[in-house]
């Protein structure tokens, strides 16, 4: 069905691999099909995204760039429209990352939820020192990391391992065994009601843009909206029976 990636749903769990070592334009629009998908047909509540033969993603294709012709900025918009889309799935996302996670691999890997890499994976915002900018990763990994360490992962363009990654806060867990680290993963994010946890990430992305008072007020538009879904009604009154 698609040339770029392979997609697969199973009961409450879809998985996005990328079988292509680059990113390029076909590569957007398959996933631009998938997230349609996701977002009017699927019921699953985890969207899992993972590599293809040891590596996540060597970043973008550069032989679909002409240096003969105008630069043209069109691909870049389209390629941060899908990760803001891939970022706010009414799902949990999760990336498993072996291997190589460079320059558009590493900027999708921000916005997963939680993220788990091998001892074999090495990120790399590499990006600044082939003459141009990663993308919406100069907006999140200030936010994630402070603004110091992102200063030196974008401006440096260190290699970083795993256990790197995970002292500051881009891995959440370390393990060699991606497969069971994601049914720990999966069993702690607990019974993934979606609405909420849509809108506690939206919140948290906000969190850093946002003075209190618009944050308060945002909080409390959110919470009622949450408090009035099923999920909620059904804690209230199983609270009730015991």
């Amino acid at each position: 069905m698609y040339e770029t990636i392979r997609f697969e749903e199973q009961e409450n769990i879809a998985r996005i691999t990328l079988i292509r070592d680059r990113i390029n334009m076909l590569m957007v629009r398959e996933l631009t099909q998938v997230c349609d998908h996701l977002e009017d047909a699927s019921e699953c509540k985890v969207v899992v995204i993972e590599g293809h033969n040891g590596h996540f993603s060597h970043g973008i294709d550069f032989e679909e760039f002409r240096p003969d012709q105008p630069m043209d900025i069109h691909g870049f918009n389209k390629w941060e429209k899908i990760c803001v889309r891939i970022e706010r799935l009414p799902k949990a996302i999760v990336a498993l990352i072996d291997g190589t996670c460079a320059g558009g691999g590493a900027q999708l890997m921000l916005v997963a939820d939680a993220v788990i890499a091998t001892n074999a994976a090495r990120i790399h915002f590499n990006e600044v020192h082939l003459g141009f900018l990663p993308g919406m990763a100069t907006f999140r990994l200030g936010k994630m990391v402070g603004l110091g360490r992102a200063k030196r992962l974008i401006m440096q363009c260190p290699v970083l391992t795993a256990t790197e990654a995970n002292e500051l806060g881009i891995v959440g867990q370390v393990s060699d065994d991606l497969n069971a680290a994601l049914d720990e993963t999966i069993k702690a994010f607990g019974p993934i009601h979606t609405d909420a946890v849509t809108l506690a990430r939206r919140l948290l992305n906000e969190s850093f843009s946002t003075d209190f008072e618009n944050a308060i007020g945002n909080f409390l538009a959110a919470q009622h909206r949450a408090i009035h879904q099923t999920a909620f009604l059904d804690t209230i009154k199983s609270h009730k029976d015991e």
